[in-house]
């Protein structure tokens, strides 16, 4: 780490470091720390730094920042508490109150249901209410035609080919569940209010557990819209975890808070088609775990799809591996 780095970490939390610890378990490979500082604080260090030539590692450090500055209102408690930001010779780092040890997985029923609960009263907090004009309106549509594309470029197959040997028999089960999908993912594009602040990356490396708080960081990607696209990705992201069914999480939310089945629907085939789309691409360079991830949940949105739009058990996905 660069001198010029830690007198900068040193000046904005009025203390030297007296130990960083490394975090690990994201997915891009940023510089995290969880610090101690000499006066006996604890912050936590999240950094970008200069990617080498050729990295698809993409950094969104800044709109990070402005995000825990302007929706400071909107996120607390759920959010750690933004300490400070700057830029240097390459470097933008974040400093945030540290959230602790990683929680999950592995995810129990108890820890989910606590975490689902939780989520369910952040979105409660902002569902309907007025939100930043800064934040994005149309993050979810982008999700609204990947069955589509795949089905007109005829990339559906590469799809299927993630099965190997059983491709043929996916290649079947995409044809009778296509339709459906499309059908379904449509939907997104006539989403209408209330919406609500969307985290829009809410999984395990993302969240702490605080007794019956689920605390989100990471939170470059937040817009607006339907709370069903937020619910609906971490469920499935719990259950490929080796956590609780999709449902039983989904359950466990709408103690809190209902949710419109339409939107569910929709989301469910919006995500899955993502995920049919980018599971079979080459990996990406500074990310090699990325593609594994994908098809991991690609298999657990395809199997809850299943059950949930009565299409037959696609038991081609036990060929998928990572």
């Amino acid at each position: 780490m660069p001198r010029e780095i830690k007198d900068e970490v040193a000046k904005i939390l009025r203390s030297p470091v007296a130990r960083a610890d490394r975090v690990y378990g994201g997915y891009a490979p940023s510089a995290t720390f969880r610090l101690k500082l000499a006066n006996g604080k604890r912050a936590f260090f999240k950094a970008s730094y200069p990617a080498p030539k050729g990295s698809g590692v993409r950094w969104f450090m800044d709109h990070e920042a402005q995000n825990y500055r302007t929706l400071e209102r909107f996120i607390r408690p759920w959010a750690p508490r933004f300490y400070g930001s700057f830029g240097r010779d390459g470097w933008h780092v974040l400093l945030l109150e540290d959230l602790g040890p990683r929680s999950v997985p592995p995810w129990t029923p108890a820890k989910a249901r606590k975490a689902a609960r939780s989520y369910a009263r952040f979105h409660r907090k902002t569902r309907g209410k007025r939100l930043p004009r800064s934040l994005s309106r149309t993050g979810y549509m982008e999700y609204a035609r990947f069955w589509r594309t795949l089905g007109k470029t005829g990339e559906i197959a590469r799809t299927a080919s993630l099965a190997g040997r059983r491709a043929a028999e996916a290649e079947e089960w995409l044809a009778v569940g296509y339709p459906v999908l499309v059908a379904h993912e449509r939907v997104l594009e006539k989403a209408r209010p209330p919406f609500a602040l969307l985290h829009f990356d809410t999984r395990s490396d993302n969240v702490r557990i605080h007794g019956d708080r689920l605390r989100i960081f990471d939170w470059p990607f937040a817009s607006a819209g339907p709370a069903e696209f937020d619910v609906v990705a971490f469920c499935q992201a719990v259950a490929a975890e080796g956590g609780p069914p999709a449902e039983r999480v989904l359950s466990w939310y709408e103690e809190v808070l209902r949710l419109r089945p339409e939107m569910i629907d929709a989301s469910l085939a919006g995500i899955s088609g993502y995920f049919a789309d980018r599971g079979w691409r080459p990996p990406i360079e500074g990310l090699p775990r990325v593609r594994r991830w994908q098809r991991d949940q690609l298999k657990e949105c395809l199997r809850w799809a299943a059950r949930r739009f009565d299409l037959p058990e696609p038991r081609w996905l036990d060929a998928v591996t990572g």
